[in-house]
C-alpha cells in the first residue's frame, strides 16, 4: 500500500496514510460522533423525500412565497437559513455547485431542528479516508478532488521550507489542526496575504520540493512565446526585485505585476490581455485584418474570441494584482511600425528608456538593477498587513466563517462547528487551487475557456 509522496531523491514529502491526514487535521471532540457514509445516509433514506420531509423543508428552507413538491430544489427558493445549510453541508460533501440542491443534501437538511442537540458526524476520519483513497487511484482517475488538502500535507510535513509565518501550537503549548498554522490559503477576500504572495511564498517552493531543481522565474516555454529568436519576437520581460513584468510590443495598456516566480496561467493570461489589445489598437480597431498571430492555447486557456483579453483584464484585476507604469508606445524592434507601414498607417515610434529596456529579457534579476520604487502608501500597506498576519496567527477564529450570515443555526445540522470551518478553510482557500485548475469561462460568448 503506497503511504506517502516522494520528492526525486526517494525523500518523503508527505504521507498519505488514513492515519497521517487525520494527524495533520488534529481534530479533537468531546462529543459523540457518527460515522458519516454517504452510502448509508443515501440508503437509509431510499433517495425518496417523504411528503413528512418535504413539509418540513418547506417550513423552514423555502421562501415564503414559494413551495417545492419535487427535488432538485434550484437555490432561488430557499431562504437565508436554507442557503446557509445547503452551502455548508455542500462543501462537506466536495460538491461544485450550488444551483440546484439535490436529494441528498436535502435528506441531510431534513436532519436539522432548531433548538435540538445536532448530529455530529465524524468528519476527520470520513476525508482522511476519501483523501487516501484518491491518491491511490490517482494514476487511473487522473482526477483529485482535495487539492487544498495538498497544501496543507505539504505544509503540515515541510513547514521548515517556507519563510511566511506559521504557528503550530496554542498558548497551552497544543498541536494546532494544520488549517489554523497560517492564513496564506485564504481567499484574497479575507487573507492579508497578497496572490503574488501565495504564489512567492507557498507554490514555488512547494514545486520545488517535486523538482530537481527550483524552477526559473520564467519558465522556458514563456521565454520562447515572447523571445522565438532574434529574427522574431513579440515581447520582452522584466524581473524587478519583488515582481515581473510582461510587455508586448505594441500593446497600450499598463501591464500588471506578476509574481517574481510566474505561473503559466498568469503568463498565458496576461499574454492574452497585452496581445489582445495590441492587436484592437493597431490593426482590427483600425478596420484591418488581423494581423498579430497570437497563440489561442497556452496551458490550460483556449482564446475563443479575439475580445476575450478584456475579460481577461477583469480576471486579472479581481486577483488584486498591482499595474506597473504605462510605456507607450513600446516597439523596441520596430515590429508593429513596419506592419502599420504596410497598411499606410502611420509609423509607431517606440519611446526609449535606456535605464530599463538594458535589463530586458535578463535569465535572473541582479542588484542594483530594477527596483521600482516604493511609495509610502506601499509602506503603510505593508505594515498593516504584516500586523494582520500577526494576529491572525493568534486569533481563534482564524479558519473564516461562512460568507453569509446565520452562521450558528447552520452549524448545528451536519457537523460540529469547528469541522465545519475547517472545511470551510479548504473550499474557500483564496479560490488558488480552484483557479489554477477548474475549467473556467473567462469571457462572454466563452471568449476565453479553460480545458483540462
Amino acid at each position: 500500500m503506497q503511504r506517502a509522496v516522494l520528492d526525486p531523491k526517494g525523500a518523503v514529502v508527505f504521507y498519505i496514510t488514513p492515519e497521517a491526514i487525520r494527524e495533520m487535521l488534529q481534530f479533537k471532540t468531546q462529543k459523540k460522533l457518527v460515522p458519516l457514509s454517504l452510502l448509508d445516509l443515501i440508503n437509509q433514506e431510499g433517495k425518496i423525500l417523504t411528503e413528512a420531509q418535504i413539509l418540513k423543508l418547506n417550513q423552514l428552507f423555502i421562501t415564503n412565497s414559494d413551495t417545492v413538491l419535487h427535488p432538485p430544489i434550484f437555490d432561488g427558493y430557499l431562504n437565508q437559513l436554507g442557503l446557509d445549510l445547503a452551502y455548508m453541508i455542500s462543501s462537506v460533501l466536495g460538491y461544485k455547485s450550488l444551483e440546484f440542491i439535490e436529494e441528498t443534501v436535502l435528506v441531510m437538511m431534513t436532519m436539522f431542528s432548531p433548538g435540538k442537540t445536532p448530529i455530529c458526524y465524524d468528519y476527520a476520519t470520513y476525508i482522511s479516508d476519501k483523501i487516501h483513497e484518491q491518491f491511490l487511484h490517482l494514476s487511473r482517475e487522473k482526477v483529485f478532488r482535495y487539492t487544498s488538502y495538498i497544501y496543507h500535507l505539504i505544509l503540515y510535513y515541510q513547514h521548515e521550507k517556507f519563510s511566511f509565518e506559521i504557528k503550530r501550537t496554542d498558548a497551552a503549548g497544543n498541536p494546532r489542526s494544520v488549517v489554523y498554522w497560517t492564513s496564506v490559503f485564504h481567499i484574497l477576500t479575507y487573507s492579508p496575504y497578497t496572490y503574488s504572495e501565495f504564489i512567492d511564498l507557498f507554490i514555488h517552493p512547494a514545486m520545488s520540493l517535486f523538482l530537481t531543481s527550483p524552477p526559473p522565474r520564467l519558465s522556458d516555454e514563456m521565454q520562447r512565446i515572447l523571445q522565438l529568436s532574434s529574427a522574431y519576437s513579440i515581447g520582452d520581460w522584466y524581473f524587478y526585485q519583488h515582481f515581473t513584468v510582461i510587455r508586448i510590443y505594441g500593446c497600450e495598456l499598463r501591464p500588471y505585476k506578476l509574481p517574481r516566480y510566474v505561473p503559466m496561467r498568469l503568463f498565458a493570461l496576461e499574454y492574452f490581455r497585452q496581445f489582445g489589445n495590441a492587436d484592437m489598437v493597431h490593426f482590427a480597431g483600425r478596420g484591418k485584418k488581423a494581423q498579430l498571430k497570437v497563440r489561442n492555447q497556452l496551458g490550460h486557456f483556449v482564446l475563443n474570441k479575439r475580445e476575450g483579453w478584456k475579460d481577461v483584464d477583469r480576471r486579472l484585476e479581481g486577483l488584486g494584482l498591482k499595474q506597473s507604469f504605462l510605456w507607450k508606445p513600446y516597439d523596441p524592434n520596430n515590429s508593429i511600425s513596419l506592419r502599420r507601414q504596410k497598411f499606410k498607417l502611420s509609423s509607431y515610434e517606440h519611446v526609449s528608456m535606456l535605464h530599463i529596456q538594458r535589463h530586458a529579457n535578463q535569465l535572473k534579476w541582479r542588484r542594483n538593477t530594477l527596483e521600482e520604487p516604493i511609495t509610502q502608501e506601499e509602506l503603510v500597506e505593508r505594515a498593516r498587513r504584516h500586523l494582520l498576519k500577526m494576529a491572525d496567527l493568534g486569533s481563534p477564529s482564524q479558519v473564516l466563517t461562512l460568507l453569509k450570515p446565520q452562521t450558528g443555526a447552520a452549524a448545528s445540522s451536519s457537523t460540529t462547528q469547528q469541522e465545519a470551518a475547517q472545511t470551510r478553510d479548504q473550499e474557500q482557500s483564496k479560490g488558488k487551487e480552484k483557479a489554477m485548475e477548474e475549467p473556467q469561462v473567462l469571457g462572454h460568448n466563452n471568449s476565453v475557456s479553460s480545458h483540462r
